[in-house]
C-alpha cells in the first residue's frame, strides 16, 4: 500500500470550501451524529435517492475483494472511473496538477467513493480522491463522529490523532468487533488490494456517517 492521502500535487489542507461541492453516498445509523440546528443537509438530498441499505453498500464493497493495482500503482477500474468523472477534474483544479496523474495514485478514497456511486448514493457518501477533504465533508454535513456503525466510512491516523486534518487511508466499517477493533473493507491496503481488514480503533480518526436510505 503506498501513501493514501493525496494525489495530485500538494492537495489543499483547507477543503472546507470543497465541501460545499462534494456530493456523496451511503451512510450509517441517522442515530450516531447529533443533528445541527435544522439538520443535516444530505437528510433533503437523500429523500430523492434510491432505497439503499448499509448492507447493501458493504455487500458491493465485499465483492470487490481480490482486486488488485498493477505494478505501477494503478490500473484498477476505480482509477479508470475516478478519471472520468467531472470530480475528479474539480479536485484536480483544487489540488494543483490534472486529471491523468490519478492513473497511478493512492486510490483508498476512489475505491470508497466508486462503491457510493454505483450504490445510487453519491450525495449522501461523498466523493473525492483526497481522504482529509473527504472527512471535511462529513464534518461540514455534520455527519462526522467517532462511534464504529455497520456502513460508516472509516478515516484512519495511524499515530491515533483524532481529526479530519490528520486522515492517511480510509475504508468502511463492516462491524465492531466489541473488543476495541472494527473490521473493515478498504481499498488500496495490504498489497495494493481491496481487502478485508481488522483495525484496532485506536487508529480511527472518527467516522463519517452516510444517510443510507433503507
Amino acid at each position: 500500500m503506498r501513501a493514501t492521502t493525496t494525489f495530485v500535487g500538494a492537495a489543499v489542507a483547507t477543503c472546507a470550501a470543497a465541501s460545499v461541492a462534494l456530493t456523496g453516498c451511503g451512510s450509517a445509523s441517522a442515530d450516531t451524529v447529533p443533528a445541527a440546528p435544522g439538520g443535516s443537509p444530505l437528510l433533503a438530498a437523500a429523500a430523492k435517492l434510491p432505497k439503499v441499505s448499509a448492507q447493501q453498500v458493504l455487500s458491493l464493497a465485499e465483492r470487490q475483494v481480490g482486486i488488485s493495482e498493477d505494478s505501477s500503482g494503478g490500473g484498477t477500474k476505480f482509477h479508470q472511473w475516478y478519471m472520468s468523472t467531472q470530480r475528479a477534474r474539480e479536485t484536480a483544479a483544487r489540488d494543483g496538477g490534472s486529471t491523468t496523474e490519478y492513473r497511478n495514485a493512492a486510490w483508498c478514497d476512489m475505491f470508497v467513493s466508486w462503491v457510493g456511486a454505483q450504490a445510487g448514493i453519491r450525495p449522501v457518501l461523498g466523493w473525492d480522491a483526497y481522504t482529509v477533504a473527504h472527512a471535511k465533508w462529513f464534518e461540514a454535513n455534520h455527519r462526522w463522529g467517532h462511534t464504529p456503525k455497520p456502513g460508516a466510512v472509516v478515516f484512519f491516523n495511524w499515530k491515533g490523532q483524532k481529526s479530519a486534518e490528520s486522515v492517511a487511508h480510509v475504508g468502511f466499517v463492516i462491524k465492531d468487533n466489541g473488543d476495541g477493533t472494527i473490521k473493515t473493507v478498504e481499498g488500496n491496503t495490504g498489497e495494493g488490494k481491496v481487502e478485508i481488514r481488522t483495525r484496532p480503533t485506536s487508529q480511527v480518526a472518527g467516522y463519517g456517517y452516510p444517510v443510507y436510505t433503507a
